[in-house]
């Protein structure tokens, strides 16, 4: 019997009225009721099935239920059906893909004379795990949780003792993408390096590509390079400031990830790297001074001693260089109250200086700031 409904698959569950309410089929070896077509199937037709049967389709969202009209079903007196071999009615696709997590339900049922019993079996020889239900007086064969493991060919046996018939499908595993690691919103210097790792799971295994301000990015410099899901950029300008997106997508869709990278530049800034208030140097001894300002991008450093620009020399008495933002002095000789000043500049940003003293004694020197 056939149920001409259009539904909306998992939404919708067929059930059948025998004669009248509340009488309702109740599926065995001998009667199945599809969740797929919502057709009622009887092997072996007995006398107690003559009678009116009328479908029902419940919507398990809206918890409405509609109802077609009776059908009614009458024995023929032309004859009587002999025994003949399992004739498989209801069966599943060849190919069925199921999502990762997801339950999928296999129907399986066969006419026939005696009425044919229905066996589940993995063509792989495997045997099922526990979660499998083989619900064998309804033909249904349910699997919860898909996962990879469950993928392979399922072979449906029909066998009564006329013979047997069966009919084989396989399970395709997919997954849409799933990340697995995101980028963070990042705040770096001018002339930094940024990398942003972006990984998503998936079967097929996602591509990936990246989005800045909601157009697609596409490398025109060497120092922006994608590979992998990673995101790496170089030598950092204020121009690279923006809103990025990773996107990881297969065949089944596409997920998003949002991260925000903010370029600054910072004018030179000695507040949180102060030269020592006093530093004790012996007379012909060495000593090394370091400036380390906070600046983006790095500027130009350079020293004074009193009023005079300090150069690079073969490090003579009260001489000074300045190497990787130290001022190195040696042969400490100088005049008393000596003081060193380093000066940096950003780019026209501002200039912050420091000075460092030093007195000469008989035996030693004393740093002051």
């Amino acid at each position: 019997m056939h149920a001409n409904l259009i539904h909306m698959k998992n939404d919708l569950v067929f059930s059948w009225i025998f004669n009248e309410y509340p009488t309702f089929v109740k599926q065995d070896t001998r009667r199945f009721i599809s969740q797929e077509t919502g057709n009622l199937y009887i092997a072996k037709v007995e006398p107690s099935d003559v009678g009116n049967y009328t479908c029902v389709v419940t919507n398990t969202v809206t918890k409405t239920r509609v109802q077609g009209p009776p059908t009614p079903l009458v024995l023929r007196s032309d004859g009587v059906m002999g025994e003949y071999e399992p004739k498989i009615e209801v069966q599943f696709p060849e190919v069925v893909p199921v999502a990762k997590g997801s339950t999928v339900k296999l129907e399986c049922f066969a006419l026939g004379n005696p009425v044919p019993s229905i066996n589940w079996k993995r063509v792989d020889g495997v045997p099922f795990p526990r979660k499998v239900d083989m619900r064998k007086a309804s033909g249904v064969l349910e699997i919860p949780y898909f996962q990879q493991e469950d993928a392979g060919t399922y072979e449906c046996v029909a066998e009564n003792s006329r013979g047997l018939n069966t009919v084989k499908g396989k399970l395709s595993f997919y997954a849409p993408p799933h990340l697995i690691e995101k980028p963070q919103d990042a705040q770096k210097l001018i002339d930094d390096s940024l990398v942003w790792e972006c990984k998503a799971t998936g079967k097929p295994k996602p591509s990936y590509r990246w989005m800045k301000n909601g157009e697609n990015l596409e490398p025109a410099e060497e120092r922006i390079q994608v590979a992998n899901g990673a995101l790496s950029i170089s030598r950092l300008t204020l121009s690279d400031t923006g809103m990025y997106q990773c996107v990881a997508g297969n065949k089944h869709g596409e997920v998003y990830s949002n991260a925000e990278l903010r370029v600054i530049a910072v004018a030179p800034d000695f507040s949180h790297n102060q030269l020592r208030s006093q530093t004790l140097v012996k007379v012909g001894g060495d000593v090394l001074i370091e400036c380390k300002p906070k600046m983006s991008p790095w500027g130009v450093i350079s020293w004074r001693k009193g009023s005079e620009t300090l150069r690079e020399s073969n490090r003579g008495p009260a001489e000074g260089v300045c190497v990787e933002g130290g001022m190195e002095s040696r042969k400490e000789g100088g005049r008393e109250g000596e003081s060193y000043l380093p000066q940096t500049t950003l780019q026209g940003r501002g200039l912050d200086d420091i000075s460092w003293n030093k007195a000469a004694e008989s035996a030693e020197q004393t740093g002051s700031c």
